[in-house]
């Protein structure tokens, strides 16, 4: 059996806290990330959920862990501390104040306006407008590389557009972050792509070459559903408004100019820089053309107030609009830090070893289901797809799974349940961007998540396609002689199971 602390060694002079025990065993750090899940199902049922709210109750289960741990207060303090500075957190932050501060420049420059104008002008209206939103947003995440980024930008700029034209507010919210998980699961230089090669020791063209049928069709099958029932006459009696009168107030074509810099992000991004650049160019070229052509004075952009001692402006917005779902994904990442150090994931290992016994398919059912229940508690993709991989690798390579199998494995459920659960990271991010847009369009209502979760079809498409492939064995390829860096083979090579094993 495995030592957990193995997996957690750190430099002697930094002295890391390598393990936590907790009464109830290792099962027990579950519970604090557990009492949080509970209570954002509660409160967003209630529909009293609010960020801050949601990050009073992450706040309460790292109480309830400190009571839980065996360990002194000071031993778990640090623990959590070191949970908050880990570098995914600070990444996925990073990431959407950038996007934020974009896509905010964008609006301010009547971009939305200019969607608008150009949706009515096409009759992309209704069901066609979320079909349509569904593939942009998959385009743009599988450029820029974050699933995060993308809610960000197009829950500000499409969903109002989307919303004016009569498409399903929901099922046009399911539709962005369906794209969001679609880019998020092919894109090159998403942080999960990267994560799931690198730590299943391989290459990411690779390993996109090998997904890319599994993603294009699930996309394909959601495409489709969001282009038969995206839309309704009722859509905007329902919500309380009236489309034709929304796009009349609403429409201008001035701002379809902006459409350049968010192409700039595009062509940035596909050439191979880091979303960071590709992001800094489009706000610069956003800001130069906002100015340039009479779009939005600069003060609109960023203002100093000497009088009154305050920053103001689209730029400040785009950073401040994320602090509080900051502030609330720094403690999910530090609940699931404290499962980490638990060795809870190791114990769950050596049981799915004892269960598989020799039998291919049941490994990666394992994975599979390893890797869902990681992401039904680590809320954040890319810190449960981190938490999870040294395990799938370990169940791979007992069983000769070729590196791409194990990084598809690994990546599709955390690109799916990232996107789908009311209480993960990127459903909560959209549902905090919609919810801002109340005060800029009058036409736009609030959601709660447990609202959107039905709707987000590409993810819910994406796992059951990986599950049927697991139990099947549909192209499941297995390591050559050579091993990872040699090309897939489709039986396991002699030596590595004994005969009639595999199957």
């Amino acid at each position: 059996m495995s030592d957990p602390s193995k997996d957690f060694q750190a430099d002697p002079q930094v002295d890391e806290i390598t393990r936590l025990d907790f009464h109830l065993g290792g099962w027990g750090s579950a519970i604090p990330i557990l009492v949080f899940i509970l209570w954002a199902v509660i409160t967003s049922l209630t529909e009293v959920v609010t960020t801050n709210g949601l990050s009073t109750g992450a706040v309460i289960a790292l109480v309830v862990g400190l009571v839980l741990c065996k360990q002194d207060g000071h031993t778990y303090a640090k623990a959590v501390f070191e949970g908050f500075t880990r570098t995914i957190g600070a990444v996925a932050i990073v990431a959407w104040v950038f996007a934020g501060m974009f896509s905010n420049v964008l609006q301010e420059g009547g971009l939305v306006e200019g969607l608008i104008w150009i949706a009515a002008l096409v009759g992309a209206e209704g069901a066609i407008f979320t079909g349509l939103t569904f593939l942009l947003a998959a385009a743009f995440a599988s450029a820029v590389g974050t699933g995060y980024g993308t809610a960000v930008a197009f829950g500000t700029l499409l969903y109002p557009a989307g919303i004016a034209v009569g498409a399903h507010p929901l099922m046009l919210a399911g539709a962005i972050l369906s794209g969001a998980a679609f880019g998020d699961k092919l894109a090159p230089i998403s942080d999960t792509t990267i994560v799931s090669a690198a730590t299943q020791d391989t290459d990411v063209p690779g390993v996109v070459k090998f997904r890319f049928k599994y993603v294009i069709g699930a996309g394909l099958l959601a495409f489709v559903l969001y282009l038969l029932f995206g839309g309704g006459a009722d859509a905007g009696a329902a919500a309380g408004f009236d489309p034709a009168e929304v796009i009349a107030a609403h429409s201008d074509p001035s701002g379809l100019i902006l459409v350049i810099p968010f192409l700039v992000v595009l062509i940035v991004a596909f050439k191979g820089y880091h979303l960071l650049v590709s992001l800094s160019w489009g706000i610069v070229v956003g800001i130069v053309i906002n100015v340039l052509f009479g779009l939005a004075p600069f003060s609109s952009i960023l203002y100093l107030d000497f009088q009154e001692g305050t920053v103001s402006g689209a730029l400040v917005d785009g950073v401040a609009g994320y602090v509080e779902y900051a502030i609330l994904i720094l403690l999910i990442v530090a609940l699931g830090h404290l499962i980490r150090l638990s060795g809870a994931m190791n114990d769950a290992v050596e049981w799915s070893k004892m269960k598989i016994q020799r039998a291919v398919w049941k490994a990666e059912v394992a994975i599979w289901g390893l890797v869902s229940a990681l992401n039904v508690v680590i809320t954040i993709n890319t810190a449960a797809e981190v938490a999870a991989a040294p395990f799938v690798r370990d169940i791979g390579r007992t069983y000769g799974l070729h590196p791409y199998r194990r990084a598809l494995l690994l990546d599709g459920p955390t690109s799916s349940l990232g996107y789908v659960l009311p209480w993960s990271g990127g459903l909560l991010l959209l549902v905090t961007t919609i919810n801002a847009l109340p005060a800029e369009y009058d036409f736009v209502q609030t959601v709660t998540p447990t609202q959107l979760t039905p709707y987000v079809w590409f993810g819910f498409i994406l796992l059951a396609v990986l599950l049927i492939v697991s139990i099947t064995g549909w192209n499941r390829k297995f390591e050559g002689p050579e091993g990872p860096e040699g090309e897939p083979v489709d039986k396991p090579y002699k030596g590595l199971l004994a005969e009639g094993d595999g199957e």
